[in-house]
C-alpha cells in the first residue's frame, strides 16, 4: 500500500503544476498566429503551399488541443491540492504512488486504473 504525500512533497508538486501551466499558457500564446485560418489568395501562394500551410494549421489545431487538455489537468490538480484531495485515484480512491506523481504531478489516475 502506497503512503499518502508529505505537506513538503505535495508543495513541490503544486510548484511543479504551476510552473507547467505557465509554460503552456506560454506555448499557447506563443502559437496563436499558426492556428489562424489560411489565405486563399492564390496569387500569393501557390495550391502546394497553401495545403501545406493547411496541414500546418490542422496541426497547430491538434496541437492547441492537447494543451488545453494538459491544461484542464493541470488546474484539476491544482483545485485538488486546495481541497485536500490531492494524490488520490479519481477511478478507485487509492492513493497515487509519489514516483507516479513526480512524472506527472496531474496524473489522475493510480497505474493499476489507468491500465
Amino acid at each position: 500500500m502506497e503512503e499518502e504525500l508529505s505537506q513538503k512533497q505535495i508543495e513541490a508538486l503544486k510548484a511543479r503544476l504551476i510552473a507547467r501551466k505557465s509554460e503552456v499558457a506560454r506555448l499557447s500564446a506563443q502559437s496563436k498566429d499558426s492556428r489562424d485560418a489560411v489565405e486563399l489568395d492564390q496569387t500569393r501562394q501557390g495550391r502546394l503551399s497553401r495545403q501545406d500551410a493547411m496541414m500546418q494549421q490542422e496541426m497547430a489545431k491538434e496541437t492547441q488541443r492537447r494543451r488545453e487538455l494538459d491544461m484542464r489537468r493541470i488546474e484539476i490538480a491544482l483545485t485538488k491540492i486546495e481541497n485536500d484531495e490531492y494524490g488520490y485515484c479519481v477511478q478507485c480512491d487509492e492513493i497515487i504512488a509519489v514516483k507516479r506523481l513526480e512524472l506527472d504531478p496531474a496524473i489522475p489516475t493510480c497505474i493499476k486504473c489507468a491500465r
